[in-house]
């Protein structure tokens, strides 16, 4: 599964169960992020035993893109079958307060920094 376009790409390996986020997400409103949430919703629903999303690469992300990661958060936090962890980069500015926001919402989710 995947979200390709030319300033951000979404990728889901199932194998590993990992989500990455590479780019820009710069998206005008939630009708524009419509594919991820389908995307996220679509692997959350399949109940994995793990998630792992990987947002090192994602070098911006808006505030209706912090919704999107919310509610997803919010998904998986609801069902309890599915632990997740969160990949941030302590070099990329938005990541600091807004994973550990994440992790306010799922006090579960393990925060791994590079």
């Amino acid at each position: 599964m995947e979200i390709k376009t030319e300033t951000y790409e979404i990728n889901y390996d199932e194998s590993t169960m990992t989500i990455c986020f590479e780019g820009s997400l710069r998206l005008s409103g939630m009708d524009e992020y419509t594919p991820i949430v389908e995307l996220l919703r679509g692997i959350a629903e399949k109940t994995p035993p793990h998630i792992t999303l990987n947002l090192r690469e994602l070098k911006f992300l808006n505030s209706s893109g912090i919704n999107v990661l919310s509610k997803f958060t919010i998904e998986v936090r609801k069902n309890k079958a599915i632990a997740m962890t969160v990949q941030g980069a302590k070099n990329v500015p938005w990541q600091g307060k807004s994973l550990k926001n994440l992790q306010r919402l799922m006090p579960a989710l393990e925060l791994e920094w590079e």
